[in-house]
């Protein structure tokens, strides 16, 4: 298995291979105590490199082909003046090491990411936000990491500039906005975003956070309707949120009134996880992992469903039997009449909150 996990992301994409992603490492991380909400600023990977290293090894075992370095929002902290005495640099190569450390116990690859910057909004300076992403570049080629990744972008005149700095690389590039069906954040619909995304020289688009997987979904459809529209090939990846939230705007999960700090009622449970991964892979997703909200068990799952095509099941699997097959072992009669996948594919969970809306009415 490590082997065959080892092949270069493009070879595998081209193969028609499922590639599994990880989860949200910075929500994770903030609900564990080493990260500070709302900045999400990653300076935990020097404060507390064990706990990051920790959550690489769980998303490994759950099934992740790929550890994502925690360099998100590492490119200026000075969105977060409570640690001075921390520089990017650290950061960035702190988490490439630990990254390729614990990639390199399963045949696993690295990603390198670069996420929106903080001058854009502000000067929209196509030097200024290329002279970021170059830092952060020098860095990542120095740790010569797998393949890179512009992820996160709510505009994608940024993650067209972003890519044009990775390409230069010569490693393969992917790049993911951070957007509804509606398109970017200036409204450049989804199948425009892609065709730029790909003349830029991205061979992986798709999308990342912001909604939830259904919606991501739609939009990625219509990526894919767009390169196709325009004779561009590029493969498709997927990393949505881990809530239910169709009741969100085009601002996505943060117009939401529980955002950041109270989704936990909106978590998508494994058997919703099975159904987006095979809905993903349906529409001719190959790269499908998650981000804010997905934890271990929900990567497992995406490896369980997609397990026929991988032709393995992770680590993790050896203590979860398929579709509460383990519950066959129970004394409790009850519990047995649940080892089963009907009882998982067709469950309508309660919330068990009396009086509880089932949506909310945004901020924003």
């Amino acid at each position: 298995m490590a082997s065959a996990k080892r092949k270069g992301i493009l070879e595998r994409l081209d193969a028609g291979e499922v590639v599994v992603g990880d989860g949200g490492y910075i929500l994770q991380l903030e609900r564990r105590g080493y990260v500070k909400g709302g900045p999400w600023t990653p300076e935990v990977v020097v404060e507390h490199p064990e706990a990051v290293r920790q959550l690489h090894r769980e998303f490994l075992r759950a099934g992740a082909d790929v550890m994502q370095t925690l360099t998100f929002y590492a490119s200026a902290l000075d969105i977060d003046t409570d640690v001075p005495n921390i520089t990017c640099q650290q950061i960035n190569e702190m988490a490439c090491d630990m990254a390729r450390e614990v990639a390199n116990e399963s045949g696993a690859l690295v990603s390198a990411g670069v996420s929106q910057t903080p001058v854009y909004k502000g000067s929209s300076s196509e030097a200024e936000v290329k002279a970021i992403i170059k830092k952060q570049l020098d860095v990542f080629l120095k740790k010569d990491i797998d393949f890179l990744m512009a992820e996160y972008f709510a505009n994608v005149e940024e993650a067209v500039w972003a890519v044009e700095v990775l390409v230069t690389s010569g490693k393969p590039v992917a790049a993911t906005l951070c957007m509804s069906p509606a398109g970017d954040k200036k409204k450049v619909s989804p199948a425009e975003c892609a065709v730029r995304l790909a003349k830029a020289g991205a061979k992986i688009v798709g999308v990342n956070c912001h909604v939830d997987p259904t919606q991501c979904i739609q939009t990625v459809r219509q990526m894919k309707s767009g390169l196709d529209a325009a004779g561009l090939k590029a493969h498709l990846m997927i990393q949505p949120l881990c809530f239910h939230c169709p009741d969100c705007t085009h601002e996505g999960y943060l117009s939401l009134p529980e955002a950041p700090f109270a989704l936990e009622s909106r978590v998508l449970n494994r058997w919703d996880v099975h159904k987006y991964a095979r809905e993903a892979y349906n529409a001719g997703i190959r790269y499908i992992g998650g981000c804010c909200g997905f934890e271990p068990y929900h990567i497992r799952a995406i490896a369980e469903e997609l397990s026929p095509e991988r032709g393995f099941l992770p680590p993790a699997s050896q203590k979860h039997g398929a579709w509460g097959s383990a519950l066959d072992v129970s004394p409790r009669p009850y519990l047995i009449a649940r080892a089963c996948r009907s009882h998982w594919e067709n469950l309508k969970p309660a919330s068990g909150r009396p009086l509880c809306s089932s949506l909310a009415i945004p901020d924003v």
